[in-house]
């Protein structure tokens, strides 16, 4: 994403429209008479399309006009994930302070009915700008820590498992009632400290504060909700003048308590009044919204069910996972505090953004076959239905923590569980958060599992506190065939172990391989339309880290190896006016996806692949069948070496240059695109070219850790990855030579100074994200979202 300030045009408009105008990147196929595309004016994010499927009713966003105005609204949407998580990673340009306020003009008598009641909410966690938020935050954090957070476990593993023992043998339940929101709420005042009482007004209260701030009231609904915002409002105080009395107890608000003692001029009375409404909603409607959505996903897609049910490893996956696909929380508000450009759409100051988060989750651009429910997608984890930056949620680890609980018990006690057929799903009207009113579910109580084995009902695993490490999400595989595809190359066919379909992958993906203790990334060569089965091509690399030994020498026909992935790095883009594919050896493979999928789109190509000899270049003779008129093979005993400077010397804009093989081959190719536009050139390596690092040539520099607030020193000779590991800061990796991504972390804040090989330089630009293993800081500090 690009965002930029832009100065005012003459007539002080957005690049010549009025800011009542819409800006678009392409014009609409029919303008209309406003400036706004048909479907810009139709949007209505209050609607039964957008109450349903909030990202499928903006598909045609993301794919068309994906920064748009819409007049019902009022507001500029964002669709896309790149605009979106840069919105949120910058909120002194994107002020959070209408993040609460009523997207519904409030009337008259509302208004009047709210001040009787001294309503006064003012700025929370979630709407307070800079320079007031982070102190406080910083203030408030202790008790969202994984060490406190690991106190709450055994409370809610009860709740659950009392509530769940209310119904085990009914054989039919509602979950949201019976389980999914009371326990939610419950935990929720628990860890505020608040005393577990008047459930059902408490209930009351979150829906109408949710319904007042993101709803379409009428005139008549707006008095009645005001009424009970009213004395939710009241109700807030009130509990909070009882703790006062004694804050030494436990949980957040006794925390807080104590904190304003310490630090009065940061957290105001005004201020512990808010947080303590806001956090009441917040602590739990949103966990009981997501777990709704949970369980009515899983159980539509029985498959992921039954994974789970027989692997609860997968559990913390799964949530992330579920996040992605159907978070709670829908969108977000944003207001612009300059003129500003978001992607290729210009805004005006003081522009209002609703921030769709969840149609940022279904970005093709960003997630592989987004509406396809995944357990094992390994960037799960990067969805944003927790928002991003430095007001991202800060009960994110509470809330992960609910739903595995959830999903362990229920799938562990009522494995044979599954939806009432028929039943119609109903969401509270707003344009934020997003939950069944009911899940219905039913069973046969004589299949429970327990009444064999009464055992079932107490077992349990411990939870994982925040993200799941990517290198546990793994996927058994067995070895379907190995042949002989050329000299030295072995060609692998692997196929699920339980006869599943396997992941979507697209041109460029590899996998990741464990063998005998290593792990080792392969390129996929086979039909990505054929699910039944993965393709790699192994290449005998003498005096190599021993994976290809192993596969060459050990791996036999029905072998079970575990599989991370798909993953890609190396991506086709599809607008390109002609490709240049080029590949030397091995590198062929992530090449010929590549150049099958120009062939089937139509696409303008050509393949230029080098090697020693005929006889060892795998995957020659599909090639010469299916791409001969634009297949030239380049074989050095032949003398037919790949002349680059020849090939590459005329820069073209609309060429993209796709290329993978062995450094000297790739290291031409840079040089004789030096004159080519930005990003014409993409490589994959099988190796990187850097040293050891030199403490005379580097310097140290601090890592915060955002979500703790840590900071650790990165010493001259140490990489950013070594120093986390020192300390106990887990970070996945794999190749540790910046080529896999594996180590990738998101950056909120500092200059990086990136060597890997991964990231594209507009990638690079944006400064979000970087590759532990081997990128640094060029200044003294970065501030990583860990």
């Amino acid at each position: 994403m690009q965002i930029d300030e832009s100065s005012p045009s003459e007539n002080g408009g957005t690049d010549g429209r009025t800011a009542t105008q819409c800006p678009f990147a392409q014009p609409p196929p029919v303008p209309p008479e406003d400036g706004c595309s048909a479907q810009a004016r139709s949007f209505d994010p209050f609607g039964e399309d957008y109450q349903q499927d909030p990202p499928g009713s903006l598909r045609w966003s993301r794919a068309e006009e994906p920064v748009f105005y819409s007049p019902v609204l009022g507001y500029w949407v964002v669709t896309r994930y790149a605009d979106v998580k840069a919105i949120f990673q910058d909120n002194i340009r994107f002020s959070p302070s209408i993040a609460l306020e009523k997207i519904t003009p409030v009337s008259a008598e509302a208004t009047e009915v709210l001040r009787r009641h001294d309503y006064a909410m003012a700025r929370t966690l979630v709407n307070e700008d800079e320079p007031a938020h982070m102190p406080r935050r910083r203030a408030l954090m202790e008790p969202f820590t994984a060490a406190a957070l690991a106190q709450q476990e055994p409370v809610v593993r009860r709740l659950v498992r009392e509530r769940v023992d209310r119904f085990i043998d009914t054989g039919e339940a509602d979950l949201v009632d019976e389980l999914l929101y009371e326990v939610p709420l419950t935990v929720a005042l628990h860890f505020l400290g608040v005393p577990e009482e008047d459930m059902d007004k408490l209930r009351e209260y979150s829906v109408a504060h949710t319904v007042n701030t993101w709803g379409r009231p009428t005139p008549e609904q707006q008095v009645a909700v005001a009424d009970t915002v009213g004395k939710f409002w009241q109700y807030a105080g009130e509990v909070l003048e009882k703790l006062r009395k004694d804050p030494s107890g436990p949980g957040w608000m006794p925390y807080a308590i104590r904190m304003q003692r310490r630090l009065p001029e940061v957290i105001t009375d005004s201020y512990l009044h808010s947080i303590m409404m806001a956090g009441i909603v917040a602590a739990h409607e949103t966990t009981a919204h997501a777990a709704a959505n949970a369980f009515r996903l899983l159980l539509e897609n029985r498959g992921a069910w039954r994974e789970i049910c027989a692997d609860p490893a997968l559990i913390p996956n799964t949530v992330e996972e579920c996040l992605r696909h159907s978070g709670s929380v829908a969108a977000w508000r944003r207001i612009t505090t300059a003129r500003t450009r978001i992607g290729d759409v210009t805004v005006p100051e003081g522009a209002k953004l609703l921030i769709v988060n969840s149609s940022a989750n279904h970005d093709e651009r960003h997630f592989h076959d987004p509406d396809e429910v995944d357990i094992r997608r390994e960037n799960a984890r990067d969805h944003l239905t927790f928002g991003y930056g430095s007001h991202q949620c800060m009960g994110k680890n509470l809330a992960r923590m609910e739903l595995q609980i959830f999903l362990e018990e229920i799938t562990t006690r009522l494995p044979h569980l599954e939806l009432v057929p028929d039943q119609r799903f109903h969401y509270l009207p707003n344009t934020s958060f997003r939950g069944p009113e009911h899940v219905r579910v039913r069973w046969d109580p004589r299949d429970n599992p327990e009444r064999a084995n009464p055992g079932t009902a107490r077992n349990s695993r411990p939870v994982t506190i925040g993200e799941p490490p990517r290198r546990t999400i793994t996927r058994p595989v067995e070895v379907e065939s190995i042949e002989q595809a050329a000299a030295g190359i072995a060609r692998i066919t692997l196929v699920d172990t339980r006869a599943e379909p396997l992941p979507s992958w697209s041109p460029g993906a590899h996998v990741d391989i464990e063998l005998n203790g290593m792990s080792r990334q392969y390129s996929l060569c086979g039909d990505p339309a054929d699910r039944t089965r993965y393709q790699i091509a192994v290449f005998r690399e003498p005096g190599g880290r021993g994976g290809s030994e192993y596969v060459h020498d050990r791996l036999r026909v029905g072998d079970q190896l575990n599989l991370r992935g798909p993953r890609n790095n190396f991506k086709l883009e599809p607008d390109a006016g002609h490709y240049v594919f080029i590949a030397g050896g091995i590198g062929i493979t992530p090449i010929i996806a590549m150049a099958d999928a120009a062939l089937r789109a139509g696409s303008d190509y050509e393949i230029h692949y080098c090697g020693r000899s005929a006889g060892a270049m795998v995957l020659l003779a599909r090639l010469i069948r299916d791409h001969g008129n634009r297949l030239t093979v380049h074989c050095s005993d032949q003398g037919g070496r790949l002349n680059v400077d020849e090939l590459l010397a005329d820069p073209r804009e609309d060429t993209q240059i796709y290329a993978c093989g062995p450094q000297r081959l790739l290291a031409a190719l840079e040089t004789a695109t030096a004159r080519w536009p930005q990003n014409a050139l993409r490589v994959e390596r099988f190796e990187a070219d850097r040293g050891a690092l030199d403490p005379a040539h580097e310097h140290a520099f601090d890592v915060e850790l955002a979500e703790s607030g840590r900071t650790v020193r990165v010493a001259a000779d140490r990489s950013v990855l070594a120093a986390l590991r020192e300390a106990d800061v887990d970070v996945p990796s794999d190749c540790e030579q910046g080529l896999c991504g594996t180590c990738e972390v998101s950056v909120r804040d500092g200059e990086v100074d990136h060597r890997d090989h991964v990231l594209t330089r507009t990638e690079r630009r944006r400064n979000d994200k970087m590759m532990t293993c081997c990128s640094r800081a060029r200044g003294a500090k970065l501030t990583l979202e860990l």
